[in-house]
């Protein structure tokens, strides 16, 4: 992931830089659609107080949740496949 001396290359920053903003407008979009399949009843029909309430709530919680947990992953997920096992090194067997 760095070139030597430690910093990283135009491209390199170049693809961290999509990859975080697709992680957080997929997160985004994530979270909206949950909350919207959550707390989309009790905003549309006349839902008695307590289930209402309840929903809107549950969609609050889970919609921060699931953006984090969508960031997280997608950029785990981009931080491994970006560094090669052993930088440098062709494998043996070719």
């Amino acid at each position: 992931m760095y070139a030597y001396g430690g910093r990283r290359t135009k491209a390199e920053q170049d693809a961290a830089t999509v990859e975080i903003g697709y992680a957080l407008i997929s997160a985004a979009f994530a979270a909206a659609v949950l909350f919207g399949a959550v707390a989309g009843p009790a905003l549309l029909f006349d839902l008695p107080g307590l289930l209402s309430t309840s929903l809107l709530r549950l969609g609050t919680v889970i919609a921060p949740v699931v953006f984090t947990a969508r960031v997280v992953s997608v950029l785990v997920r981009f931080r491994r496949t970006a560094q090669p096992g052993q930088p440098g090194r062709t494998n043996p067997d070719s």
